[in-house]
């Protein structure tokens, strides 16, 4: 615990993804004070012809309330 799911469109090489979970992982460590042997993190590449139903509709826009990065919204 935590474990965190990004999801995005396929094309990103092994090397980005790895370095992006490794980079999460980090943030996820030194804000929230986790050991690393309590972080997870996974990718799910999902096409962009899905990216409305399977992403957009059930994660962002059915859980406004509970994003703290809005798509298009600066923090």
């Amino acid at each position: 615990m935590p474990h965190v799911i990004v999801k995005l469109w396929p094309g990103k090489s092994e090397e980005q993804k790895a370095r992006l979970a490794a980079a999460i992982a980090q943030d996820v460590m030194e804000v929230l004070h986790y050991g690393e042997e309590s972080v997870s993190v996974a990718i799910e590449e999902i096409e962009s012809r899905n990216w409305a139903e399977q992403v957009y509709d059930p994660d962002i826009q059915g859980q406004w309330d509970n994003l703290y990065k809005k798509p298009g919204y600066t923090m």
